[in-house]
């Protein structure tokens, strides 16, 4: 019996060693998710921001790969390039258009109309020749000489840090959607959703990015061309006024 006793730790010991060796740990797998949203931050003030409609022959640019050949003919690169504001069928601006200072067409006021152009307040994206940008209701807007790129589009996503008031949280109102907002530092944020996402989805990544002022560009048709984070396909989707970095 006593040898019996002193041998039993050994073997309960032996045992405990034997199944830790047998013992494989439960594989914990990343959460690889896929993210919402791809950005682009542009500083206008050192690099050439412009909007594009019309070619020189008074055809419209249509899409980015008309538009990369029209920029590659004159020795430029695109760096990138996204859907702008709001457009008709002709393919002409629903509202507010300034191309290098010129006034192409005038601010849209009309309300109390259908579609998200006009739900209450949409906006204006503008910058000066200092490359100084703005995101700003078109209730407040004041077309000035100063203006020299312009596109108008709506609603507002946020207006000095606060959320359009219709929006809301949980809505099955889901399409991708592309849009502009102004950082901190005055730079230009330009996001697109990479999935169908909600308008308060979309405005809160603007608000997490912390911007004050956003503007909602379009949806369904929204499209980017920026090939340094491998969105390098140009199909050919139509728009109506294209935004443009080129170098």
């Amino acid at each position: 019996m006593k040898t019996l006793l002193s041998t039993t730790p050994v073997i309960i010991s032996l045992l405990v060693i034997t199944l830790m060796a047998s013992f494989k740990p439960p594989i914990v797998k990343e959460d690889k998710r896929k993210p919402r949203f791809a950005f682009y931050e542009v500083n206008p003030k050192t690099q050439a921001l412009k909007l594009y409609w019309k070619d020189k022959e008074g055809q419209n640019y249509q899409n980015f790969q008309n538009l990369k050949n029209a920029v590659e003919a004159k020795d430029e690169k695109l760096v990138f390039a996204m859907n702008g504001g709001m457009y008709l069928k002709d393919l002409s601006p629903q509202g507010l258009f300034v191309e290098n200072g010129k006034v192409v067409k005038d601010v849209n006021r009309k309300r109390n109309a259908y579609g998200n152009f006009y739900m209450e307040p949409n906006g204006i994206f503008y910058w000066n020749a200092k490359g100084e940008a703005h995101v700003q209701k078109t209730t407040d807007f004041e077309l000035t000489d100063e203006v020299f790129y312009a596109t108008q589009s709506g609603p507002m996503l946020l207006m000095d840090g606060e959320m359009h008031s219709k929006f809301m949280f949980g809505s099955n109102n889901v399409h991708y959607r592309n849009g502009v907002g102004i950082l901190p530092n005055g730079n230009v944020l330009f996001v697109i959703s990479l999935e169908p996402v909600n308008f308060y989805d979309f405005a809160e990544f603007f608000r997490n990015m912390r911007c004050e002022n956003a503007l909602y560009l379009d949806g369904f048709v929204s499209r980017m061309y920026l090939p340094e984070q491998g969105f390098k396909h140009i199909d050919k989707s139509t728009f109506g006024v294209i935004i443009g970095v080129i170098e």
